[in-house]
């Protein structure tokens, strides 16, 4: 069996713990034995958007110590392998000793989508689900990764489901950290305009890889559209996978 060890972040620990379990659930199945590390923390994505610097190099430290030996590092958000994978060789720039340690952590963790297709080579995960779903590009997974087609190979091997375009799916969708409260007339905005195109897609379920973007838009789908719903695709993946107990 491979091994990999799950950093799961703040969101995920805090607001939305069923992403963590349904990632636990979906790599299980795929063989795959997860490990977690209970000293890990926050990875430091917020203090390095508010400008305290050294306190993000805190966390990167502590973050690095941990993971530092584990082969492979598997997370279900894209926003925070972002942080690990490029921003902690940043953070220590001047800092010969620990930029070496961060840059030897940097290729060894993963998105989730990117470790199932790109490391396992598993684009069917025995999942089945009969209905229409699309696609939201989180920003951080798209540009920051690159993962695009993981996520949509992942999809697209679910047996009976139908997948359709989103219109502009690689629009933010307002949450951005900190953007959200320091800007939340712009947010709402773009919020309101990504609800816009996922019920003019005509899809049962919008699947994304980003637990903040899941927050954003299934607030705003409760407030107004509370018939719909957005799902991580963790969560999609092993609600739909044969057998699956809640």
């Amino acid at each position: 069996m491979n091994k990999v060890s799950l950093f799961i972040p703040c969101t995920v620990d805090i607001l939305l713990p069923e992403i963590g379990v349904h990632t636990l659930r979906l790599l299980r199945s795929l063989g795959v034995t997860p490990v977690y590390h209970e000293a890990q923390t926050c990875c430091g994505q917020p203090s390095l958007n508010a400008g305290h610097l050294e306190l993000a190099r805190k966390t990167a430290r502590h973050m690095i110590a941990i993971f530092e030996n584990d082969e492979a590092i598997v997370s279900p958000s894209g926003s925070c392998v972002h942080m690990i994978k490029h921003h902690y060789v940043e953070l220590f720039e001047g800092d010969r000793t620990w930029r070496a340690r961060a840059e030897a952590l940097s290729p060894r963790i993963f998105e989730l989508s990117q470790y199932i297709v790109d490391v396992l080579g598993i684009r069917d995960v025995g999942a089945s689900f009969n209905g229409k779903v699309t696609y939201h590009e989180s920003c951080h997974v798209l540009r920051g990764l690159g993962v695009s087609d993981q996520p949509k190979a992942l999809l697209a091997g679910v047996t009976g489901a139908e997948f359709v375009l989103l219109a502009n799916a690689d629009r933010c969708c307002g949450f951005g950290g900190e953007f959200a409260i320091q800007y939340p007339d712009i947010s709402e905005d773009l919020v309101k305009d990504k609800v816009k195109h996922f019920l003019a897609s005509g899809a049962d379920v919008l699947i994304l890889c980003e637990p903040g973007c899941l927050l954003n838009i299934n607030g705003y789908l409760s407030r107004n559209h509370p018939g719909k719903r957005a799902m991580h695709l963790a969560g999609f993946l092993s609600e739909n996978i044969k057998g699956h107990t809640r």
